[in-house]
């Protein structure tokens, strides 16, 4: 597999990580998951992000999960390698690329206020891994509060030829998309790849504001594949019909608290994964939350078959009763 690049583009979606009802890392979900997401037709998988409750794993776990998607899928795997420290930053971003891994993404720590502070810390984060390790620079202000200006980004992009991707989660963030593009076009910004987060919430507007995909774990993969085959096939209204369809419930699954809850349950579900649990802390899905994204799902049903799955009961394990997800802030 070719190192990761700035000619990417599709969707990679962002990956769970599976558990048992007790905790411990399902393995025999992980393989059913990767299934899931290669049958959706999706680019590349992104693993061990936020959604994918990377900070509850040990090292041991976070590599032992990447080296099974990675032998698991004939497709490129971007890994979530952000840490308190570069040691163990280096540490994953090493090991993760010898199992096969095309590149890593890199998130800045809550503390970093100033410009400076921003462009120095991925100029060291750079040094730290090495600079041959092809990386996503990670742009989510609204959970991680490092705002980065576009000119920031440029330079961060400037200064590190290995930073070959943005993924874009700002919110608003259609201008910072237009503006990055531009900085493109008169020359002072090399071509990057961009692909934009907050659960797909913007994706129809940020694939005609330049955007190449996604990279967001949105529950239903398949439906932001076909968003972004036809925007890039120029299909406009074809794409927002369908994206229009699924609205609701994306919004509903980008609640803070209960989002990541909302997306193992219906992931669940669609029998992408045995059971919805996830590490504690964690919060839980009421049985009025369940109910009314139930209901959702039954009325996409009617404009995209693929949710026609929501009469039936959640797809647990033959051994285990389903779970109701336990789910957190994330």
């Amino acid at each position: 597999m070719k190192p990761l690049d700035h000619t990417a583009k599709g969707v990679y979606s962002i990956a769970v990580t599976p558990f048992t009802p007790d905790g411990v890392v399902d393995t025999a979900s992980i393989d059913r998951m990767t299934d899931f997401y290669l049958s959706c037709g999706v680019s590349g998988l992104t693993i061990l992000g936020m959604m994918g409750e990377a900070p509850k794993l040990d090292p041991a776990e976070s590599i032992a999960v990447a080296k099974q998607v990675v032998r698991r899928a004939n497709l490129p795997i971007i890994v979530g390698v952000s840490a308190p420290g570069f040691v163990a930053m280096r540490s994953l971003a090493r090991s993760v690329m010898d199992a096969g891994a095309v590149g890593v993404m890199i998130a800045p720590p809550s503390a970093l206020r100033a410009d400076d502070q921003i462009i120095n810390y991925f100029a060291q984060a750079v040094a730290a891994i090495g600079p041959d390790i092809p990386w996503v620079l990670q742009d989510y202000p609204l959970i991680l509060s490092v705002v980065m200006t576009p000119k920031v980004i440029r330079q961060i992009v400037t200064d590190n030829p290995s930073c070959v991707m943005l993924k874009h989660e700002d919110w608003p963030g259609l201008e910072k998309i237009s503006t990055l593009r531009a900085f493109q076009s008169d020359g002072s910004l090399r071509p990057i790849s961009i692909l934009t987060g907050n659960g797909g919430l913007f994706l129809d507007f940020e694939m005609e504001r330049g955007a190449d995909g996604a990279m967001t774990g949105y529950a239903f993969p398949d439906m932001l594949v076909d968003v972004v085959n036809f925007m890039q096939q120029g299909n406009r209204d074809t794409a927002h019909d369908l994206f229009d369809a699924h609205l609701p419930l994306i919004r509903y699954e980008q609640q803070q608290g209960v989002g990541l809850a909302v997306r193992k349950y219906v992931l669940q579900k669609r029998g992408a994964i045995a059971h919805d649990t996830q590490r504690a802390p964690a919060a839980s899905l009421t049985a009025a939350a369940r109910a009314e994204i139930d209901y959702l799902l039954t009325r996409l049903a009617h404009q995209d078959p693929r949710a026609a799955f929501a009469t039936s009961a959640p797809a647990a394990a033959p051994d285990s009763p389903s779970t109701s997800g336990r789910s957190g802030p994330q």
